[in-house]
């Protein structure tokens, strides 16, 4: 919130278990105004996310937020979904109704356009998705920047990956989309895998939000079931009951930036074939190295990248949130 006021939010997603987490943060927190969601393929086809995505909105108490479907497949790349993680249906497989209502009747990248332009402050965008849809927005309707005050994307990785070794699954399931994304020229945030994976709600927590009679909180607590705390464990293990808030950690950076450390650095995006594709290489070095000695110096975007977080702070404010009643 500044000055008083809810930052205007416009939410990209490939919804997803921790879009869903996201998206019911957002909904609940005072000092968002969540204008609009758009859809992507991504974590499952572009249709199960809009139906995913209208469902958890209900849920959430908020059913009038306008939601559209966008890009089916990367700008390049085939479309590589992530079910062996969120479940067939992208949602943990929970057995969630099918929503009452129908998406917009105009495509993602019409709805970002007009809900940028037409909010009386500049918009917070928070991509938690491969970024095809910003991309396209970009390319097509430059003129949006003027009225975005932030892109804050969860995505890339400063050091191990998860897609591969070295690319995260946002960046690597459409890279030239990313590359694209860094050209924005507004500030940009990246909550990267770095501190994505370290935000987790202990178990006891998790099960207490499962406990609850309110809608929304309870699918909280079941979507953090369904996430485990840390890489390689099993969802279904009873000894494994924490959730990582992935994607919603990112919103919390927007409620309350001061829970993320970042550092303002070059970073660009591997487009060649091969195992680096997709890499978000972040330039940490203190000085110029060899390569920019002998060859000049290269432009990069400086982005403002995610490398420390403050975990019982966004925990806390995480469980805070969902647990307060739908208005």
């Amino acid at each position: 919130m500044t000055d008083g006021q809810p930052v205007p939010v416009i939410i990209d997603c490939d919804t997803g278990v921790d879009d869903a987490l996201a998206l019911l943060f957002a909904v609940r927190h005072p000092g968002i105004d969540l204008r609009a969601v758009t859809c992507v393929a991504g974590n499952t086809d572009v249709d199960g996310v809009v139906r995913n995505t209208l469902t958890v909105l209900e849920r959430a108490g908020a059913p009038d937020v306008p939601v559209a479907r966008g890009a089916e497949r990367p700008l390049i790349e085939e479309p590589r979904s992530a079910r062996h993680v969120h479940g067939h249906d992208g949602m943990g497989d929970l057995g969630l109704p099918a929503p009452r209502r129908a998406p917009a009747g105009v495509d993602a990248v019409t709805l970002l356009r007009r809900e940028i332009l037409a909010s009386p402050r500049p918009v917070t965008l928070v991509p938690t998705a491969p970024l095809t849809n910003i991309a396209l927005l970009l390319r097509t309707h430059p003129e949006v920047t003027r009225n975005i005050g932030r892109i804050v994307f969860m995505g890339g990785a400063a050091g191990v990956g998860n897609a591969t070794p070295v690319a995260e699954f946002n960046v690597w399931h459409d890279p030239e989309a990313a590359a694209i994304l860094l050209t924005a020229g507004v500030p940009i945030t990246m909550y990267g895998l770095d501190v994505f994976t370290r935000v987790v709600v202990p178990g006891a927590e998790v099960r207490r939000l499962r406990a609850s009679a309110e809608p929304g909180t309870r699918l909280a607590g079941d979507l953090l079931a369904h996430r485990p705390a840390h890489p390689g464990s099993r969802p279904d293990d009873p000894a494994e009951d924490a959730g990582g808030l992935g994607d919603a950690g990112a919103l919390c950076a927007v409620a309350d930036p001061e829970g993320l450390t970042t550092h303002r650095l070059p970073v660009e995006v591997g487009l060649a074939p091969g195992p680096a594709r997709g890499q978000t290489v972040v330039d940490r070095r203190p000085r110029a190295g060899e390569s920019e000695l002998h060859e000049g110096v290269r432009e990069q975007p400086l982005v403002d990248v995610g490398l420390d977080v403050d975990v019982e702070r966004y925990v806390r404010l995480y469980l805070t949130t969902v647990e307060r009643p739908a208005v």
